[in-house]
């Protein structure tokens, strides 16, 4: 993530839920030594050396924005895992800040700690964390029950939170009949039973195998569609950063060197460390439709015609053109040999467009046009959630973003 200089972006007008403000944590007994010699310059190897105390996080500052995903990616020993246990005290930090609501949670007495723990915020591990001698049912519930909530509560929010997951049918197996893919699932569904305002997952998908690791991070955009919660998102995959993340923070020897969007972060790294992680990764996974996409070269308004839509055509040197009613909605797409029968008369004008065609959004990732680009005729459509043409994006420039 970043140091010397933090890029990260304004949080003007955003909902800030959880603020991390100069974080640090040291391993070791000597720590009052440590963070003397760290604030008079020393590096943290020759204090390691002089007090035998670990540095694990320096001074780290970010802010996670209410119903998006931050990732926090960095490689093993950058410290990011023991960020994330420090967001609920599972380690206490040794120096600054963690605000949830406003709130400093180290100033929480026990009973507010354990009503933030339970309440407002869960963690999905790596290890899954199950409960062998419970099955799927009791294992989502576990939560729930922990706080006392009755039986017939429990299970019902339990079973909704395994429906969501895909695992209707398995409520009453045993964990360890479960795939890895599978456990993690209900270690998911334990997760969201609660309803927590926040959700720490460390690096959740790591232990899965390739394939079930594409379904799980496709699972977890699904879900987030439907339930908009704030996630913190630890991992050391860049693709994984960029497919889930809406703001991305990269880490090395336990500081922050950079925290902005995907897009922002492709095209102004803040250093040679952040160029070479993005330069690592599936650019597809980086870009949205918006980056990519012009204005289409003909255009057409539909009460215009054909003799209109031939004349671009021929302007433009295309073969066909893009058709929009008066309020720019998109209608189709007419051909030059269509708009020929047109004005022959064999045809209207409406039955020549082609409108069964494929279209997205401006913020669908490239990625996701990949299978779609390779059989559409023409350039795909990029329409608003009203159906209003804002662009198209071509096999092209779909193939340009991938270099």
């Amino acid at each position: 993530m970043r140091k010397p200089e933090i890029l990260t972006p304004q949080s003007q007008e955003k909902d800030i839920i959880l603020r991390v403000d100069g974080l640090t944590k040291m391993f070791g007994a000597k720590k009052p030594q440590a963070r003397e010699m760290l604030r008079n310059g020393r590096s943290k190897e020759e204090i390691l050396k002089k007090t035998g105390v670990t540095i694990a996080v320096d001074d780290v500052s970010f802010e996670v924005e209410r119903g998006k995903i931050f990732s926090l990616i960095g490689l093993s020993g950058s410290g990011k895992s023991t960020v994330v246990r420090c967001l609920n005290l599972l380690l206490k930090p040794t120096a600054g800040h963690i605000y949830y609501e406003g709130e400093d949670i180290a100033a929480y007495s026990p009973r507010q700690l354990l009503k933030y723990r339970r309440e407002h915020i869960s963690m999905v591990f790596q290890s899954f964390g199950l409960l062998s001698h419970r099955n799927v049912l009791e294992n989502v519930a576990y939560g729930l029950e922990a706080r006392g909530i009755d039986k017939k509560t429990r299970t019902e929010k339990a079973m909704e939170m395994i429906t969501m997951v895909n695992l209707e049918g398995w409520e009453h197996k045993s964990t360890r009949d479960l795939s890895g893919g599978m456990r993690q699932r209900v270690g998911l569904a334990r997760a969201l039973a609660n309803n927590p305002d926040i959700l720490l997952m460390d690096e959740p998908f790591s232990a899965l195998d390739p394939l079930v690791r594409r379904d799980m991070q496709f699972e977890m955009l699904s879900i987030q569609e439907k339930l908009n919660k704030t996630i913190v998102f630890i991992t050391h995959d860049i693709d994984e950063a960029f497919k889930l993340g809406n703001t991305i923070s990269i880490m090395q020897d336990g500081r922050i060197i950079q925290t902005d969007t995907p897009e922002k972060m492709a095209q102004s790294p803040a250093n040679d460390y952040v160029r070479d992680f993005i330069n690592s990764a599936d650019k597809s996974q980086i870009y949205n439709v918006r980056n990519f996409m012009q204005r289409p070269s003909c255009l057409v308004r539909q009460k215009e015609g054909a003799q209109v839509a031939l004349k671009q055509m021929r302007a433009n040197d295309v073969s066909s053109a893009y058709v929009v009613n008066d309020r720019m909605k998109f209608m189709g797409v007419i051909t030059l040999d269509a708009a020929f029968r047109v004005r022959a008369g064999e045809i209207t004008f409406e039955e020549a467009l082609i409108n069964d065609m494929p279209s997205t959004t401006a913020d669908t990732q490239i990625s996701d046009l990949i299978p779609i680009a390779s059989h559409a005729k023409f350039p795909i459509a990029v329409l608003d959630d009203k159906g209003r043409l804002q662009g198209i994006i071509s096999k092209a420039a779909i193939l340009t973003s991938l270099t």
